[in-house]
C-alpha cells in the first residue's frame, strides 16, 4: 500500500508520525509531500525533519500542484491535515482522508468537513456526534488522537532529556505554548519569566508566531525572552510540541489544541482565557472573535487552572505546580476522552487499520 501525507504547514507533522510509523511497520510505502517556501530557513527547517525522522519526501512548488500531483502519483490513500479545496477532483480517483492538525477550540475544526474527504478520523464522542449531525452524509471514524500516541504508549523515536535544553533536571518545568491567533503571548509582561526563576521554562511558540512577518512582536518578546537562564526558546525545526510536553510538569497555553492534550495526559494545564486582538476583532467586530472559536472553549473552564488576566498567571502556575490533580477526577476524565478520544496509545493502529481494510 502506498500513502501520501499532505504536509501544508511543518506542524501537520506531529499527527502523522505515528500513523507513519505504524505503516512502515506493516510494509507500507510512505510519502511525506511538502511545499517549498520563499523564506530558505523554513525549507531547512523541513529538510532537518526529514533526516531526522528518516522520511520520504516529495517537493511542490506549490498548492496549485498539488492536485496534477495527487491524481498521477499511484496512492492508495492521500492524508490531509486541514480542507483541502479541491477534494471533489481527487475523490474519484484516490481515497483521501482528513486528520485534522488539531483538537482545540476553533470553528476551523468542524468547518474542515465542508469539503469531505473519503473519511476522517477523529477524536471522541462529542466530536464524532457533532460532526455526524452537522455532515450526516459524511464517513467519520473515531480513531483518538494519533499525535498522542507517543507519550501514551512506547515512543518510536528517542524523547529528550532536560539536559538537551540546558535545563536543570531537579526543578519543576512549565510549557508555555500559546497559539498563534488569537494569542496571550502579547498580553504578558515583558518580566514575567523572572518570577519563576525556581522553575524551568519551556517556550514553545506556534510555526507562524517564528514565521509569519504580522508576528513580528511575538518574534521580538521571544528573543528577549530567551536570555533568561531558566528559559528555553524552541528553535523553529523542533515543530513538535510531543518531547516538550513529555518534559513539562504544567503547561500554560490559550486558545489551542494544547490544553486538551495535556490534559489527557494527567497533567495539570493552566489556561489564559486573555488574548491580543486586532482592532478588527474587538468592540463592534467582536463577532468575527466569536465566530473563530467554537463553543468547545466552554470545556477549558472545568478542566484548567485559569487566569482571566495577565497577572493571574504566576499565581495560577504556583497553584498547578501543588495541586496537580485537583481537576483530574473521574467526571473531567470522561470529559477529555470524550474530546480527545480514547488514551490507549493505539491511535495509530487504528487508523493503519482503518486504511487496509478499506
Amino acid at each position: 500500500m502506498k500513502v501520501f501525507f499532505d504536509v501544508l504547514h511543518l506542524y501537520y507533522l506531529p499527527q502523522y508520525l505515528p500513523v507513519i510509523d505504524e505503516l512502515n511497520q506493516r510494509g507500507a510505502q510512505t510519502v511525506v509531500v511538502l511545499y517549498k517556501q520563499e523564506d530558505a530557513v523554513l525549507n531547512a527547517a523541513a529538510e532537518y525533519a526529514i533526516k531526522a525522522h528518516n522520511l520520504n519526501a516529495h517537493w511542490l512548488q506549490s498548492e496549485s500542484q498539488a492536485v496534477a500531483f495527487y491524481r498521477q502519483c499511484g496512492a492508495d490513500w492521500v492524508i490531509f491535515g486541514k480542507a483541502f479545496a479541491a477534494i471533489a477532483e481527487l475523490n474519484s480517483i484516490v481515497k483521501t482522508a482528513l486528520m485534522q492538525h488539531g483538537i482545540g477550540p476553533k470553528a476551523c475544526y468542524y468547518d474542515a468537513s465542508n469539503n469531505a474527504t473519503s473519511v476522517r478520523f477523529v477524536e471522541g464522542q462529542h466530536r464524532l456526534t457533532r460532526l455526524h449531525t452537522l455532515y450526516p452524509d459524511s464517513t467519520f471514524v473515531d480513531t483518538g488522537y494519533a499525535k498522542l500516541d507517543p507519550l501514551l504508549s512506547q515512543p518510536q523515536y528517542p524523547l529528550p532529556s532536560h539536559e538537551d535544553f540546558g535545563l536543570d533536571a531537579s526543578k519543576p518545568t512549565v510549557l508555555y505554548a500559546p497559539t498563534f491567533y488569537p494569542s496571550s503571548l502579547e498580553r504578558l509582561p515583558k518580566n514575567w519569566l523572572a518570577n519563576l526563576t525556581h522553575c524551568n521554562v519551556i517556550i514553545k511558540p506556534h510555526y507562524f508566531s517564528q514565521t509569519k512577518d504580522k508576528y513580528q512582536k511575538h518574534q521580538r518578546l521571544l528573543q528577549r525572552w530567551q536570555q533568561y537562564e531558566h528559559v528555553y526558546v524552541s528553535q523553529l525545526e523542533e515543530f513538535n510540541l510531543v518531547p516538550f510536553m513529555a518534559l513539562a510538569d504544567v503547561l500554560v497555553s490559550d486558545a489551542s489544541s494544547a490544553i486538551f492534550e495535556f490534559f489527557a495526559l494527567g497533567k495539570p494545564v493552566v489556561w489564559c482565557n486573555f488574548y491580543k486582538l486586532r482592532w478588527s476583532y474587538r468592540g463592534p467586530f467582536a463577532y468575527r472573535f466569536k465566530a473563530r472559536l467554537d463553543d468547545d472553549i466552554s470545556y477549558f473552564e472545568p478542566l484548567c487552572f485559569k487566569a482571566d488576566s495577565p497577572s493571574d498567571v504566576i499565581s495560577a502556575i504556583e497553584e498547578a505546580l501543588h495541586q496537580p490533580q485537583k481537576f483530574h477526577n473521574q467526571q473531567n476524565q470522561t470529559t477529555i476522552e470524550r474530546l480527545a478520544g480514547r488514551l490507549d496509545g493505539n491511535s495509530a493502529k487504528r487508523i493503519v487499520s482503518y486504511l487496509y481494510d478499506n
